[in-house]
């Protein structure tokens, strides 16, 4: 084996920032938990696992290619593996296909009706990196991306979505959506140049902490929402206050005019949240 195919699952790791899947994944396992109110049983999380890297995988390729272009025009994002020359075109074409393959395996091991829905997710997954080009909306339609995880989860492994489940997905649709907009600033001065449609662009900084902070108001809201029509427990509620504990700790240690901690704000607070919670929803229906 040569240096070059031996550096490829690193390169392939990093290309989708692997580690970056603590953000959904445990959202899948909330909607999992509370569609069944208990353990949905191994095999359902093992499918429901390999169904979200193979999804997430999937999703952050169509995103690289989509955007290498761009990507090669900005200093921070100039040296990714499309960009940089580390991985080719058709390798990653190639990883696109493993995790559609992976993805649609998981899938038909889970309720039949996921079954005939897997397009929905791959169709808003091309979708979603084209439309930064042409609407500032694009974070929103990102959240909606990994609004699927509860949701899907939750027919996965029970047939059916009440309403409540669509309130979870809504909650993590407005939380990803938020977060994703402190995360515009770091290309404002970029997309600016390059034409590109953004919150932070159409609405300047100080209008992307006013966004994210309805988003993340409306993320504890539809939480509670989902909790009040569930046979939720104490487990429950502390962790929706926790999570509201933590979003309000992401807006205080982050300003207009100072992003220093913005790092911490994106990439710890929110995997702590992501994590947290399914914690608490685990304690709530394990037990009660």
């Amino acid at each position: 084996m040569s240096v070059a195919s031996a550096q490829l699952p690193r390169r392939f790791a990093s290309l989708v920032r692997i580690e970056h899947t603590v953000f959904a994944l445990p959202f899948a396992y909330v909607g999992a938990f509370l569609a069944v109110d208990g353990w949905p049983g191994l095999a359902d999380v093992v499918w429901i696992t390999l169904a979200m890297v193979g999804a997430r995988t999937l999703a952050m390729a169509i995103n690289r290619l989509v955007d290498a272009e761009i990507d090669a025009r900005n200093p921070r994002t100039a040296g990714r593996e499309l960009p940089s020359g580390a991985l080719s075109r058709a390798q990653v074409l190639g990883l696109c296909g493993l995790a559609l393959a992976l993805f649609l395996v998981a899938v038909w091991q889970l309720d039949p009706v996921v079954r005939y829905l897997w397009p929905i997710p791959v169709a808003m997954f091309v979708v979603y990196p084209y439309l930064k080009r042409f609407t500032w909306l694009c974070h929103f339609w990102l959240g909606a991306c990994l609004a699927l995880a509860p949701i899907g989860a939750w027919l996965g492994v029970s047939g059916s979505a009440p309403w409540e489940a669509w309130a979870i997905g809504g909650a993590v649709l407005l939380w990803v959506a938020g977060f994703d907009l402190f995360y515009s600033l770091y290309d404002l001065e970029h997309d600016r140049r390059e034409g590109l449609r953004s919150w932070a662009v159409r609405f300047g900084e100080r209008g992307v902490f006013a966004g994210a902070r309805l988003a993340h108001a409306g993320t504890v809201v539809l939480l509670v929402l989902a909790g009040a029509g569930l046979d939720v427990n104490v487990w429950y509620w502390l962790g929706a206050a926790v999570t509201a504990a933590l979003l309000g700790y992401e807006h205080a240690i982050v300003r207009p005019g100072d992003l220093r901690r913005l790092d911490a704000a994106f990439f710890t607070v929110n995997g702590v949240i992501s994590v947290v919670f399914f914690g608490f929803v685990a304690l709530d229906v394990l037990v009660g």
